[in-house]
């Protein structure tokens, strides 16, 4: 069996077993899932595990943000840093479909990719915050925006992964049916939690002005997101 059959053979089984796509943003379920199942499939013909994969979306990541503070704002330095982003991304979702493909999913591997998918989060907002530190002159109040941008997205990412692993633990009996969530309906409304969008920002960086621009406006949707996330995990908590 040649390398290349066995890819697609990989690529077949994990069509067949993909997530639902209800509520997920474009970029992710268009895009970054795609990526994801080739990365898996490759990594599966290569023998990787899935915790291979979730260290190498750290690394790539890792990597992305250090080039971003490292080098002067330029745009090819913002297209390198961007597809190390969206490596990582995608590299993201290919642990946990490697995982499904190779049965060797666990609980353990779950909890990495929540840890690393953390650390992500907080990391991208501390790289914009040195960056404007190291390569603008812009007051230091400017740190307020990747400040709070940082803090809303790790509170709407704690209470998304937390509702979901009460939901895990409780009885079964005891757990009424999820009603159809409204993001289901206009993914859309999910944009600024999208990873692959927020990553895209950087592309704006030569351009001081627009870039502060496109990065609020994400902040402060974010903030919108997370408000109605909150509203609408706390009234499914309180129904269980």
């Amino acid at each position: 069996m040649t390398f290349t059959t066995d890819v697609r053979s990989a690529w077949d089984d994990l069509s067949g077993s993909q997530k639902s796509g209800a509520g997920v943003p474009w970029y992710m379920r268009v895009v970054n899932r795609r990526l994801g199942r080739v990365l898996a499939a490759v990594g599966a013909r290569l023998g990787l595990v899935p915790d291979a994969m979730t260290a190498l979306s750290a690394l790539a990541f890792v990597a992305g943000a250090a080039l971003f503070v490292a080098l002067p704002p330029s745009f090819a330095a913002a297209v390198v840093v961007v597809l190390l982003l969206q490596l990582g991304f995608a590299l993201d979702s290919a642990d946990g479909q490697l995982a499904r493909l190779t049965g060797r999913g666990s609980v353990a591997g779950e909890w990495l990719d929540h840890v690393v998918d953390a650390g992500r989060l907080l990391l991208f907002h501390l790289a914009v915050g040195a960056a404007i530190v190291r390569h603008t002159e812009l007051s230091l109040a400017w740190l307020l925006l990747p400040a709070v941008f940082g803090w809303l997205a790790s509170v709407r990412f704690f209470a998304q992964i937390l509702a979901e692993q009460l939901h895990r633990a409780a009885p079964a009996q005891e757990v009424p049916a999820a009603p159809e969530p409204v993001t289901s309906r206009s993914p859309w409304i999910q944009l600024p939690a999208d990873a692959g969008i927020v990553n895209a920002v950087l592309l704006l960086w030569p351009w001081t002005t627009m870039f502060l621009l496109g990065y609020g406006a994400l902040a402060a949707a974010t903030a919108l997101l997370t408000v109605a996330t909150f509203v609408r995990k706390r009234r499914a908590l309180r129904a269980w």
